[in-house]
């Protein structure tokens, strides 16, 4: 059985779990090309070699580009809703895991943010969560580990960070809210580093895929990927993959 074992020592996100199967082996042409079947435009990827605290890792940023910040702050004040993510995800020509595992996702990041806003799942507006950057994240995380073979995802432990962050509605604390609310029932722990180190998109996707939460279990590792987070840290700002067969 092929399983992907997500060590995350300093946080995790959509682009830092993209960025490590990237490093790991995912080809960027293939992602591309099956991105490609989404009904979206305006973006970029945006892929490059970053080093952290000595080590190297792929770093990912979904680039909007400049025609289409106007429409997604538009897009952002009105909300996606999930339907609507729904729909463009069952119109693709993904797939079925990948279909399956997206909208999984996105349900369950409706369900933490409904709770949080104390609305129904589908009346939710998504903000930033379903702008296009999110959708590419998402969707993109489920293509790569159908695409890489993953029969089984485990993850360790999750590193939290501590503080405040600014959002639509003023100073919210870290972990956010929503993020807090997918974490529940998963084993967390902070070291007082005051930054978001996990975001509800990579909360959403990791508490969704991973079938369980703890060391790394005995495996032959066949590849290793690190994904980059944007921010300078005390600790390296890295999500660790290592892919393997268990033994």
């Amino acid at each position: 059985m092929k399983i992907a074992y997500f060590d995350i020592f300093s946080g995790i996100s959509g682009n830092m779990i993209l960025g490590s199967l990237l490093n790991a082996g995912l080809e960027l042409d293939r992602l591309k090309g099956e991105l490609s079947k989404l009904d979206l435009t305006g973006y970029q990827l945006q892929v490059e070699t970053a080093v952290k605290n000595g080590v190297s890792g792929t770093y990912l940023n979904v680039e909007l580009e400049k025609d289409n910040h106007h429409h997604d702050d538009h897009e952002d004040h009105h909300g996606r809703h999930l339907a609507e993510i729904e729909e463009i995800i069952a119109d693709s020509d993904f797939a079925a895991p990948v279909k399956e595992m997206s909208s999984r996702i996105f349900r369950r990041l409706a369900q933490a943010e409904a709770k949080i806003h104390n609305k129904d799942p589908e009346q939710v507006h998504f903000h930033e969560v379903g702008a296009v950057d999110a959708i590419v994240d998402i969707v993109g995380a489920a293509v790569g580990i159908h695409e890489l073979g993953i029969d089984q995802v485990v993850a360790s432990r999750i590193h939290t960070g501590t503080g405040f962050v600014d959002c639509a509605h003023g100073k919210i604390p870290i972990p956010a809210p929503a993020t807090l609310e997918l974490l529940q029932n998963t084993p967390v722990y902070s070291t007082g580093i005051e930054s978001e180190l996990v975001t509800p998109t990579g909360a959403a996707i990791i508490t969704t895929l991973a079938d369980e939460f703890g060391p790394l279990p005995l495996m032959q590792i066949k590849s290793i990927g690190y994904g980059a987070g944007s921010r300078d840290l005390e600790i390296p700002n890295l999500l660790r993959v290592s892919i393997g067969e268990l033994v």
